[in-house]
């Protein structure tokens, strides 16, 4: 059985509408579950964060929270870019950290049944990072789980640059 991820309905409540927030790179959309993010603000200036893994930008510092800013574009293998002020960040939670994902824009909250999302390994195997698809009208949605978006190694390294910034 695969496991549900963080914010998704559980199995036996696959009658429940799902809550997505759905975003773009260049013309990908990709969604998380509303429940794992605090909220979408337009980007500022990202400080390198030394000592972090190359999936880090660096930090932002949001009401005094010093927060990770991750390269999306580098984990789903796109051209990186610099961040600019057309750009959003989207604050969202895992287990162990409220994360900043840069992204092109932000499509807003999408609502369907839970059982319109179709298992990404019934597509194709090798797609876990992405649990879910889903077909809206005018395309494809990969739903994405953000708790498999750090591996263990750059999740470890990300938490020792993080304590070298407390004292900041």
């Amino acid at each position: 059985m695969t496991a549900v991820p963080r914010g998704w309905p559980s199995t036996s409540a696959m009658s429940e509408i799902a809550q997505l927030v759905v975003f773009r790179l260049d013309e990908r959309r990709y969604a998380l579950p509303l429940a794992v993010v605090e909220r979408v603000v337009r980007a500022v200036d990202v400080t390198p964060l030394p000592k972090a893994p190359a999936i880090v930008l660096g930090a932002i510092n949001v009401q005094g929270r010093v927060l990770p800013v991750l390269n999306v574009r580098r984990r789903f293998l796109m051209p990186d870019r610099e961040v600019g002020p057309a750009d959003w960040f989207l604050l969202a939670h895992t287990a162990r950290h409220t994360v900043v994902l840069v992204v092109d824009e932000s499509e807003g909250v999408v609502e369907r049944p839970q059982a319109e999302i179709v298992v990404s390994t019934q597509i194709v195997p090798g797609l876990e990072p992405f649990p879910g698809v889903l077909r809206l009208d005018d395309g494809l949605v990969l739903i994405h789980d953000l708790e498999r978006f750090l591996s263990l190694d750059e999740a470890r390294a990300l938490d020792e640059a993080m304590d070298e910034t407390s004292g900041i």
